[in-house]
């Protein structure tokens, strides 16, 4: 049941702005909770990489005095991974075109990664 919800939170993020091509849940750890990716990713990888990405942002902002940490963005030329803590368990990664308009992004994967948070306490 849990999942369900889980895959309805990340369709309705997906469907709310054709910015979005992909997103998925995981664990802090980089276990997959909930994707919604292309089948030609590695769901591992992702989680993996979302994990490490997150721990060295969190960091990065503590010894930088930067406060809490609340999103990691990786920019390549096709486009835009966003990574950002959901609850404590969890976190959301969020894959946009290039020509994304990521104030909307942004907006939309934050209320995302609150709903997940607290489907996940």
């Amino acid at each position: 049941m849990k999942t369900e919800k889980l895959n309805e939170v990340l369709r309705g993020l997906n469907s709310s702005t054709s910015d979005i091509e992909a997103s998925a849940i995981m664990s802090v750890d980089g276990l997959t909770i909930a994707t919604m990716l292309s089948q030609s990713v590695d769901e591992d990888r992702v989680g993996a990489m979302s994990a490490a990405m997150l721990s060295i942002g969190q960091r990065t902002a503590r010894e930088l005095h930067r406060g809490a940490l609340e999103q990691v963005m990786v920019k390549g030329e096709r486009g835009y991974v966003l990574i950002i803590g959901a609850g404590k368990e969890a976190v959301l990664t969020v894959v946009a075109r290039e020509t994304a308009r990521l104030g909307l992004v942004f907006l939309e994967s934050k209320r995302a990664a609150k709903a997940i948070g607290e489907l996940l306490s």
